[in-house]
């Protein structure tokens, strides 16, 4: 377990300290951990556990995080640590976010040198996922600027359930976000997260913008797919920015959840609700994905995509190859 220091928190009275990294502001007392597990008052001190300590380090597509429509076809190295600071009930990635995995200790410039050496490999730069990486916000700190000098793209897949002033320092140096909205009702992420809502439409609405932003929403039957609160989210990204992606993914039972998984029917209409306000709606977790990528001036398509299977088909010179409209909302042509 690597110790650093942790940048975001208050000192209290008689020793307690607050960590304001994250909504939650645990007050934490002396060796009292917080709901991430990662951080803790050591001696009226906030220190965070997982600094360099990585779980998962691989070479992936960077349509698995999932993005898109930023750098389409290229591999990104994507790395992960443990500890989350929401409890999905249905978490996915349950062993690193919620047990206690292996780990490797990475310091930030040899992560550095690893990300440049896979420049040979298609990789377009580091990928911070798998866990929740805003709770490794010290280590993305002194990795993602660093890559940024070297010419390299930093994303970032997260729960978006992070407080405003470590966001805007993230903006300086994350080039892409994937955002989890989890839900779209006030209910749901108490419930079913132990986190609340508000705070990651704040964190979208500020990244929209600043950066490329594509969100992801897992359906799960009865809790967060009936077709009201499919059009609410939708019609608030489209108030956002109507060309911002919007992944739908079907759920199947995982960790602690076990509902039937989300008939396909349903996420095919909640696509074609979506579509009324966005431009581009997605389906994940499902065979024959309508994933194509289509020009919004005449639909042509641009991208055809099965599975990780990407062909760039109807671009040219990053404008459609039929019509001739620039195409400056797909990154990376």
């Amino acid at each position: 377990m690597a110790n650093a220091q942790a940048r975001y928190f208050e000192i209290l009275d008689e020793g307690v300290v607050r960590c304001i990294l994250c909504p939650h502001h645990c007050r934490l007392k002396e060796g009292q951990i917080g709901i991430c597990r990662v951080r803790s008052n050591q001696n009226g001190n906030l220190l965070t556990h997982n600094y360099g300590e990585v779980t998962s380090l691989a070479l992936d597509p960077i349509e698995k995080k999932p993005l898109f429509h930023f750098y389409p076809g290229s591999y990104i190295l994507s790395a992960g640590s443990y500890g989350c600071n929401l409890g999905c009930s249905f978490c996915q990635n349950y062993s690193i976010a919620h047990g206690i995995p292996a780990s490797t200790y990475t310091e930030a410039e040899k992560m550095v040198e690893i990300t440049q050496s896979c420049r040979r490999d298609g990789s377009v730069g580091l990928a911070f996922t798998y866990n929740e990486p805003s709770i490794w916000y010290e280590y993305i700190m002194d990795v993602a600027p660093r890559l940024k000098e070297l010419g390299l793209k930093t994303v970032m897949v997260t729960n978006g359930f992070i407080e405003k002033g470590p966001l805007e320092d993230l903006l300086t140096c994350i080039d892409a976000f994937n955002i989890d909205v989890k839900g779209f009702n006030e209910r749901f992420y108490p419930q079913m997260c132990k986190g609340r809502l508000g705070p990651v439409k704040e964190t979208v609405e500020r990244a929209i913008g600043q950066a490329h932003v594509e969100i992801t929403t897992l359906l799960i039957p009865g809790k967060n797919d009936s077709e009201d609160e499919i059009r609410a989210l939708a019609q608030w990204l489209g108030s956002l920015d109507r060309q911002t992606v919007l992944h739908l993914s079907k759920y199947h039972p995982a960790y602690q959840l076990d509902l039937p998984a989300t008939p396909t029917a349903t996420i095919m209409r909640a696509r074609e609700i979506a579509l009324e306000y966005l431009d581009f709606v997605f389906t994940g977790n499902l065979p024959g994905e309508l994933n194509n990528t289509n020009c919004i001036n005449c639909g042509h398509e641009l991208i055809q995509r099965s599975g990780y299977r990407i062909e760039i088909t109807g671009v040219r010179d990053r404008h459609c190859a039929q019509c001739g409209a620039e195409l400056g909302y797909i990154k990376g042509l």
